[in-house]
């Protein structure tokens, strides 16, 4: 794959992907009652070179992985991973830009294969019933290659008792909860605290536009305005406080959100506080933590995976 990465926010640097490492799998096509079926699935590793712009111009070499390039998911739904074989402040720069510039780029060029990949596949495998024309076979082959229609959203379920002021949506009483839960994660305490302070960083596992201004009385917005709130209190590595909220709670209703941050030796732990919950909320909120924090935190970055 012959792909060149260049910022388009700023001049930061170029990547070049060089050697396909590791391309593992199939792609198989059926004929099924007039209706092509596609499967693919697909492990793809290849290295990647690249430089910054401002910097002492040395070479940054690492991989890139794609651990399943397949018809389950949409085209930017596509896990693609980056790490470096360098440690460093250029290095963990460059990585973060392959992240909020890169991705995008290779899932652009993974959706032109796999729109050649069917138009290759459907040569002679669909002929027109004797009603139709070549158009409307075309325009058949053309909606299978939609996919599934998969969007993040966050959980919720629907409280039984709650109770609405008449003619508003104010919630007259609510009965709350504490979550705690801790995890942990392949990487360190002051990476982590970046993945939910910096602006590109949280962008790039929440996979999509957020604002994050990492200050007291700050606010953020993620996952298309699901949550929000503001930062209550910040300690650079260590501790994240917030007043938290999701969209479908009642209106007005904050949580109090504690991030505890403990590097370890060889890990570092995340430990989560969260008061005020509403009941009705409670289990629908741990699973988003779970979900398109946690999973997604250590997926993006590549934090999951440790070693005995």
């Amino acid at each position: 794959m012959g792909l060149s990465i260049k910022s388009t926010t700023g001049d930061v640097g170029t990547v070049v992907l060089t050697d396909m490492e590791k391309l593992e799998g199939e792609a198989v096509v059926n004929n099924r009652k007039g209706k092509l079926i596609f499967f693919y699935e697909w492990d793809i590793t290849m290295g990647w070179k690249g430089r910054l712009t401002n910097g002492n111009k040395a070479e940054i070499e690492g991989k890139m992985h794609i651990p399943n390039l397949s018809e389950e998911n949409e085209v930017d739904e596509i896990e693609v991973n980056f790490t470096t074989k360098e440690k460093g402040t250029e290095a963990e720069i460059l990585k973060n830009f392959l992240y909020v510039e890169g991705r995008d780029k290779v899932r652009e060029k993974l959706k032109s294969y796999i729109s050649l990949l069917k138009d290759e596949f459907s040569k002679g495998m669909i002929l027109p019933k004797k009603d139709e024309n070549t158009t409307n076979s075309k325009d058949q082959i053309s909606n299978l290659s939609s996919g599934f229609n998969k969007k993040m959203q966050m959980n919720h379920v629907n409280s039984s008792s709650q109770i609405e002021a008449s003619g508003d949506k104010t919630w007259k009483s609510t009965s709350t909860t504490t979550l705690t839960t801790s995890h942990n994660f392949q990487c360190t305490g002051e990476e982590l605290y970046r993945a939910l302070t910096d602006i590109q960083m949280v962008s790039a596992f929440t996979n999509g536009p957020a604002k994050v201004d990492a200050k007291k009385n700050g606010k953020f917005e993620l996952f298309g305005g699901n949550v929000h709130g503001e930062f209550i209190e910040l300690v650079p590595s260590k501790k994240i406080v917030q007043k938290w909220r999701s969209k479908q709670w009642p209106d007005g209703h904050y949580s109090t959100v504690s991030l505890e941050i403990d590097q370890q030796q060889d890990h570092t732990v995340i430990r989560l506080k969260q008061t005020d919950v509403p009941q009705s909320e409670a289990e629908g909120t741990r699973e988003n933590w779970e979900r398109f924090y946690w999973e997604s935190i250590k997926r993006t970055f590549g934090w999951g995976t440790f070693f005995m």
